[in-house]
């Protein structure tokens, strides 16, 4: 009975010993798969210097940067890790029996540190299912590690590790820490660095090689690598001493950090994991980007700089992109003054919506233009009447302005009644269209407010229209990276509106009398700018573009609060104009004679300045179709003297009629019905015939009310009191005689 129990019991154990080797097998076979983690990219500037790295993080992640695979086995760094990690590699079948026995006995029979026995192929089975070390994960290890060898072989082995193992500061793999540390392909280190990186794996976090102390602990253990090296017969004595001065002569490595406009980092990160930053290859995970780290560094000095300016009138944040014009490379892109600033810092705020306020005028003027809506000789009227309760910020009213003075002057009333002409729909689509939103709510949700702000934009959306514009009305993406695939450029205005509305915003005359001359928004070089001004001071913002450039400023508080009087032109401007002077290397007094190529099959005209005084010394120089001379002769300049605002007669331009107002008569008195309806208490305007076809100016006191063709009637609201009334040539030193009128 003894004999047969015994019997049964050693069959039980071999059985069991025979289940777990079969179980052993097969979750080493398992495992024996050769896993790598998302590899990760570097992200270089456009001139190589580091500017952020991008790992994985979703749920699944090993953590960390690099992974990156390998085109073939690097030849250094392999016969240095070998030499440190696993001599005998290629004699093994994945463990090394006579490695465990040596590592048992000393560990028996000697004290001190603990000698390991782990093979290189061991190492992989570890780095790729992490788990606690256990005897039992050991074996597991040991068990992989057969698996692994056998069925990939040792080379596919050897390469795997090098992609998976640890090289310090969270990185993994050979060929990122070639890139990271030295900034060359990992083919291309010497043996000097092959060994130093060959050391760092034992003990990543010991032997950091951005500090002195872990580069002499690495640089002790490249020498042992070097040694072993030179006894194996893989390099020459001269060689070996050749790395080992190098090794001498190394210091720790710069450590890369990220810029402090973190948002940046961010950025490039969420394009990276939208497909639209791509590494160079596989092998080569460099992402080369548009940025200029040392312009980004120059941009956020003076964001600071004027930001703290601007604090005690409220702002309390600020964000600046400069774009290289015809290429929409971006080359420095502030979100914010500090990420973390309590102030909103953490908000990227060239991708927040705001109130952009007038900056979207000068779309509305194209379209108008685009559509024919519009014409340079036209007169648009900045006047209270018809004004739909819309004011312009100043208060005031300019009275009859042309187009480029309209713009220029950025008047909300000529504005919102080109918005009103051209169609609310269809500006509304045209916006869209530009990339400016992309609302699906009706357009008369914003109404002809869409023109002085109301319509929700952000400021990269703006720099991206504003790209359109400068680059004659072709709209391209912007571009963050140098190999980045952008859909083809489209045509969004045409050549001639695009350039018209460039030369507006680019000419310092057309903007009197609202921004005086030699302010933020004149430059020693062609620059077309346009502010915009929210409600409430809200939101200030500057976008202007030069012949290489296109900077935005947006200044503003997270919370949306008002500001002390903060405008685009007294704050955002003198930023942008900074920014230009630095990109542009501007010093004082600096003057380069350059303009905007102007609008083609045009025809340059001089008008006489609307509101002008002397002999026209205030000219604007306009553009005009060869169709439009005829409406342009009545509003050309002339050196007949410019009407003055009294009783006297004037002469009249050779060639034009005279202007005679027939209603109402001079000194005339007239009694107000106070029962009759508002409405009706109304007096004609109107001027003797004449065949002219010219637009004439009404006045009121010497106060612009309204514009009408010679021979239209104008009918003006009654209010009490003596009144002057007289006509004038709109743009045209030509007036008629001043009517006195009573009111009672």
């Amino acid at each position: 009975m003894s004999s047969r129990f015994a019997r049964r019991i050693v069959a039980g154990l071999l059985a069991a010993l025979a289940a777990g080797a079969a179980w052993l097998s097969h979750e080493a076979l398992s495992r024996a798969e050769l896993v790598a983690p998302w590899a990760s990219a570097i992200v270089y500037d456009r001139n190589g210097a580091f500017l952020t790295q991008i790992g994985e993080t979703s749920k699944a992640a090993h953590g960390g940067y690099g992974y990156w695979p390998l085109a073939a086995i690097p030849q250094r760094v392999a016969r240095a890790t070998r030499a440190l990690e696993d001599r005998r590699f290629y004699d093994h079948p994945g463990v090394d029996a006579r490695a465990l026995l040596r590592a048992a006995w000393r560990n028996l029979t000697s004290r001190g540190r603990r000698e390991g026995a782990s093979t290189i192929a061991m190492q992989v089975a570890r780095m790729q299912t992490e788990r606690p070390r256990t005897l039992a994960e050991k074996l597991m290890q040991a068990a992989t590690a057969f698996a692994i060898v056998a069925r990939h072989g040792h080379d596919a082995t050897l390469a795997h590790y090098l992609r998976l193992a640890p090289y310090g500061l969270n990185g993994h793999g050979v060929g990122y820490a070639a890139r990271f540390y030295f900034d060359r392909p990992v083919e291309d280190l010497s043996w000097a660095q092959a060994a130093l990186l060959a050391a760092i794996p034992q003990s990543p976090g010991r032997m950091n090689i951005t500090r002195a102390s872990g580069l002499r602990l690495a640089t002790a253990r490249a020498r042992h690598a070097l040694a072993r090296l030179e006894e194996e017969g893989a390099l020459d004595a001269a060689q070996a001493a050749l790395a080992r001065v190098e090794l001498d002569h190394m210091r720790p490595l710069d450590a890369k950090r990220r810029p402090e406009t973190l948002h940046l980092a961010l950025r490039y990160e969420a394009l990276a994991r939208e497909g639209l930053a791509r590494p160079r290859a596989d092998d080569d995970r460099r992402i080369q980007a548009t940025i200029d780290m040392d312009v980004e560094r120059d941009v956020l000095r003076l964001a600071r700089r004027y930001l703290s300016n601007f604090r005690r009138r409220g702002a309390r944040q600020v964000a600046v992109m400069v774009v290289e014009r015809g290429t929409n490379a971006v080359i420095a892109d502030v979100g914010s003054s500090d990420y973390s600033d309590p102030q909103a810092g953490a908000f990227d705020f060239t991708r927040v919506r705001r109130s952009p306020g007038s900056t979207l005028k000068p779309f509305i003027y194209a379209l108008a233009f685009e559509r024919g809506v519009l014409k340079t000789t036209d007169l648009v009227n900045d006047i209270p009447e018809g004004a739909s309760g819309v004011s312009n910020a100043d208060g005031l009213f300019l009275g009859p302005l042309t187009p480029r003075q309209a713009l220029a002057n950025s008047r909300n009333v000529p504005a919102t009644n080109l918005l009103r002409r051209v169609g609310l729909e269809a500006s509304f689509n045209f916006l869209r269209d530009l990339g400016l939103h992309d609302l699906e709510t009706p357009a008369e949700s914003f109404g002809i407010s869409m023109a002085i702000g109301a319509l929700p934009t952000r400021l990269e959306d703006v720099m991206r229209a504003y790209a359109a514009l400068a680059d004659d009305g072709l709209m391209r993406e912007l571009a963050f990276t140098r190999d980045e695939a952008r859909r083809p450029a489209r045509r969004v205005l045409s050549l001639d509106s695009a350039r018209l509305i460039a030369s507006m915003l680019a000419d310092p005359q057309a903007r009197l009398p609202s921004f005086p001359r030699y302010g933020p928004l004149e430059y020693p070089f062609a620059v077309a700018v346009k502010t915009g001004t929210s409600q409430g001071y809200r939101d200030a913002w500057t976008i202007a573009f030069s012949h290489k450039f296109i900077v935005g400023v947006w200044l503003g508080r997270g919370d949306a609060g008002p500001m002390r009087a903060m405008t685009g032109v007294s704050s955002a401007a003198r930023l942008a104009h900074a920014v230009l002077a630095k990109l542009h290397d501007a010093k004082p007094g600096d003057i380069a004679p350059e303009t905007f190529a102007p609008p083609p099959d045009r025809i340059a005209i001089d008008l006489c300045r609307a509101g002008g005084a002397g002999d026209c010394a205030q000219t604007l120089r306009e553009w005009v179709k060869p169709a439009e001379m005829r409406q342009a002769e009545t509003l050309q300049l002339s050196p007949a003297q410019p009407p003055r605002m009294d009783d006297a007669p004037h002469s009249q331009t050779a060639g034009a009629a005279p202007l005679v107002i027939a209603t109402p008569e001079h000194n005339t008195h007239i009694w107000r019905n106070p029962e009759q309806p508002a409405r009706l208490n109304r007096l004609a305007l109107k001027l003797a015939p004449s065949g002219a076809e010219a637009q004439i100016v009404w006045t009121i006191d010497g106060e612009p009310f309204a514009t009408a063709q010679a021979d239209e009637t104008v009918f003006w609201p009654m209010t009490p009191g003596a009144h002057r009334i007289q006509a004038r040539l709109a743009l045209a030193p030509v007036a008629s005689r001043a009517v006195k009128i009573v009111i009672e």
